[in-house]
């Protein structure tokens, strides 16, 4: 693993919540993006290195939002950055870690993303990610 990516912390309302961890951060969402897929919608803020992830559930059906209800808003996951999630995924799952999904899939970022089991990894979602060729992460400036 390469370093810590990101952060992924879930909210109730990233109207509520960008402009906290603004003042928070003293630094600017530098950019917004849904994830249909997943049914969330998420804000970035850059710390360093590491970034900082909202996650918002745009249906009550999503894993976001069955979060929430079950936790409230915090930490959801901490995503690591690597340079070959297929290899990582089969190195981890040869230790014996349960991966949540068998191949990587898109997400947020311009980012290949795989989870890992949060029973397996002392109660912590852990994410790995890999930047996806054809260039910088996209997404809608805020």
């Amino acid at each position: 693993m390469l370093k810590v990516e990101h952060i992924g912390i879930a909210v109730r309302s990233l109207e509520e919540s960008v402009p906290l961890f603004e003042k928070l951060l003293n630094a600017a969402c530098y950019k917004t993006e849904a994830v249909a897929s997943e049914n969330v919608s998420t804000a970035f803020f850059r710390q360093g290195e590491t970034k900082i992830e909202l996650l918002e559930s745009t249906s009550p059906e999503g894993v976001i939002s069955r979060y929430l209800d079950k936790k409230g808003e915090g930490i959801h996951h901490i995503a690591f950055e690597v340079a070959d999630i297929r290899a990582e995924m089969a190195r981890l799952q040869a230790e014996g870690f349960q991966l949540l999904n068998e191949m990587p899939k898109d997400g947020a970022d311009n980012k290949l993303v795989c989870f890992l089991h949060p029973k397996g990894t002392n109660g912590v979602l852990i994410e790995l990610c890999q930047e996806k060729e054809g260039g910088p992460s996209q997404g809608t400036p805020s």
